[in-house]
């Protein structure tokens, strides 16, 4: 039997997976560009750019927040694939 959804489809939980991504992304290029000065001897960022380093674990939980999303969902068609339909008595 041939699955209903198409396989460039996307699932639920899917967008959320993929800006959690970016959003961590773009946490983690702003943490090595805060902790180079750092490191390097040279004058430190403004603090703005440590709060910008926090973005990194706000795309974890975007992308965790996705990665649940779509167990839920998952569950909820098995959940669904597993009840028998109603059958007429004869």
């Amino acid at each position: 039997m041939r699955e209903q959804t198409q396989s460039n489809s996307a699932a639920p939980g899917d967008r959320l997976i993929r800006a959690g991504a970016i959003v961590f992304f773009v946490g983690a290029v702003a943490t090595l560009v805060t902790v180079a000065p750092l490191l390097l001897g040279t004058t430190p960022f403004p603090t703005y750019m440590f709060g910008l380093s926090m973005l990194m674990g706000v795309g974890f939980l975007v992308a965790g927040a996705g990665v649940f999303r779509s167990i839920a969902a998952g569950r909820r068609q098995a959940r669904a694939a597993a009840t028998p339909s109603a059958s007429p008595s004869s």
